[in-house]
């Protein structure tokens, strides 16, 4: 399990590198991600899992843009094992069901998938593509699954070169409002 102080070393190690495909860092995207979810009044659980959603991209080294190489890294779950434990499943399950949640737009609204980057687009196809009515259905069902819709609409909108946003500290400091108590 990962300490809020090995999150923030992950961030400091690792969080200057390219967002794949986009013109942020690693850290910029979660920042933005998790900026605009405080901006909407989510809970300190939703930030944090905003914060947190590409976490795995940081835990596990695929190199530069996989989808480029064909490559679903499946980093919505690489992270879980590691926060499971220090946060509840109202953070877990937002992580987990981030890039479900990008198949299920693609699947409700028109427009979505023509507003998605071209790297979303390339992951979209290696992550299952857009789901049938059915998947649709079952997925918004699961728990967790419409703060995960929430989620990745900020993730679509944090690609933002040079936005500003508070600092890490400041969102660290949700994220131990809603920690476990261990």
């Amino acid at each position: 399990m990962l300490t809020l102080a090995d999150i923030k070393q992950l961030f400091a190690e690792r969080g200057d590198e390219q967002y794949s495909g986009e013109p942020v860092t690693q850290i910029e995207h979660a920042l933005q991600t998790a900026h605009q979810a405080e901006a909407e009044g989510a809970s300190n659980e939703l930030v944090t899992a905003a914060l947190l959603h590409d976490l795995g991209h940081l835990l596990h080294d695929f190199g530069d843009t996989p989808s480029l190489r064909g490559v679903d890294d499946v980093h919505q779950y690489r992270a879980l094992p590691f926060l499971r434990g220090l946060f509840s499943d109202a953070v877990l399950n937002a992580i987990k069901f981030h890039v479900d949640a990008k198949r299920y737009l693609c699947a409700t609204r028109a427009d979505y998938h023509a507003a998605l980057s071209q790297d979303s687009k390339r992951s979209l196809i290696l992550q299952g593509g857009t789901f049938s009515v059915t998947e649709a259905e079952n997925f918004i069902a699961q728990a967790g699954a419409a703060d995960a819709v929430r989620l990745r609409i900020w993730d679509d909108r944090a690609k933002t070169e040079g936005l500003a946003t508070p600092p890490l500290s400041h969102f660290m400091q949700r994220a131990a409002h809603c920690a476990l108590k261990v």
